[in-house]
């Protein structure tokens, strides 16, 4: 992995003069506008994984509320306040089609992480992520649900809502490659996580330096053999799996780690429990995760973006936080098209501006 250093001071403008540059970032600033908060919609799953965050901490005990008038009554509450976008999450929200339905009709923009063995209705037009952690037969060890990949594209043939999330665990590394040429062969998309243990968790999923090198090793493996399938970049790949988390490499946004409220998500951003209560001490995208081991695909989706300016130092870097956003447009928001990554080397990102 390369550092990028470049010691020639730019401006800004020096960076984006490059075409290909300037046409990527005016791409992507057109999104942003967004301003996302989670919501909990259910307390039930029909599977139980080894490592999920939901059923860790009290979150699993908030009292489901179904009232569709209430909810309806939140979202609008959220729209007055600045809300853009909504991730709906769980445990799993195809119990409720109704209470989705409901979120969409208030904001549209957004997008639904579902296990995929339950579908949801055409009409919800989120984005819709689809997790898997291995082949069917790890999927039956550590899930405990069978033919699960089977059973995900069958609900989801030719759905331009879905794209499969890839968890990479210290197990399952070798299956990714199983996975996404299944999934090529049947005109999916795949994009990667990694398992961030969740607080107190010291089971054997969770990642070592030797894990996480094999991980960006076959990550970047797949993402030049299936170009059209994986939705990632080089830089996501860095992030992801540096050997420091993602809060140690950018200091996360998210309420929980972040004292300000000024600004960003620290004003911004609330994770809803399914009693459409929140707690500001406990507030990020993936509640009750051992921060320093956290590197989620979903919490680096704010983490990352929110540091243009540090990246805006060269236009290596620049490149780099283009490339992550990118992806991250790709993978959430629905219709929107990835481009060819800009920066196709693992740089270091860039030191710490705190």
């Amino acid at each position: 992995m390369t550092h990028g250093n470049d010691r020639k001071e730019y401006k800004f403008s020096d960076i984006i003069a490059v075409p290909e540059v300037k046409e990527r970032f005016e791409k992507v600033r057109k999104y942003f506008f967004m301003r996302e908060s989670t919501y909990d919609m259910s307390n039930r799953c029909n599977i139980r994984c080894e490592g999920c965050y939901y059923f860790n901490g009290d979150k699993q005990f908030a009292k489901e509320n179904r009232n569709s008038a209430d909810w309806k009554q939140l979202m609008e509450a959220e729209k007055e306040r600045g809300i853009t976008f909504v991730v709906l999450a769980g445990a799993e929200p195809s119990y409720v089609p109704e209470l989705c339905k409901t979120c969409y009709d208030t904001i549209p923009l957004g997008c639904i992480a579902s296990n995929g063995l339950m579908p949801l209705p055409k009409e919800i037009d989120y984005r819709i992520h689809i997790s898997v952690w291995g082949n069917d037969a790890t999927s039956l060890e550590i899930r405990k649900a069978k033919n699960m990949l089977v059973r995900q594209m069958e609900n989801y043939q030719n759905d331009p809502r879905a794209i499969w999330v890839y968890t990479f665990t210290p197990v399952n590394i070798d299956q990714a490659r199983e996975v996404t040429e299944t999934l090529a062969a049947n005109g999916q998309q795949i994009t990667f996580n990694m398992f961030s243990a969740p607080v107190g968790y010291q089971g054997h999923l969770r990642h070592t330096p030797e894990t996480l090198d094999h991980t960006r090793n076959t990550m970047m493996q797949l993402l030049g053999e299936f170009p059209d399938t994986v939705v990632f970049s080089p830089y996501n790949i860095v992030a992801h799996t540096h050997e420091k988390g993602l809060h140690d490499l950018f200091s996360c946004s998210y309420p929980r780690m972040n004292p300000s409220t000024d600004i960003g998500l620290g004003r911004s951003f609330r994770q809803y429990r399914t009693d459409l209560q929140w707690d500001r001490a406990a507030a990020c995208c993936v509640p009750d995760t051992d921060c320093d081991d956290c590197r989620h695909y979903a919490a680096g989706s704010a983490v990352v973006t929110a540091r243009m300016y540090r990246h805006a130092e060269n236009p290596l870097h620049f490149s780099a936080w283009l490339d992550y956003v990118d992806t991250y447009l790709a993978v959430w928001v629905k219709g929107y098209e990835k481009g060819q990554n800009l920066c196709t080397e693992l740089i270091e990102p860039p030191e710490t501006d705190n």
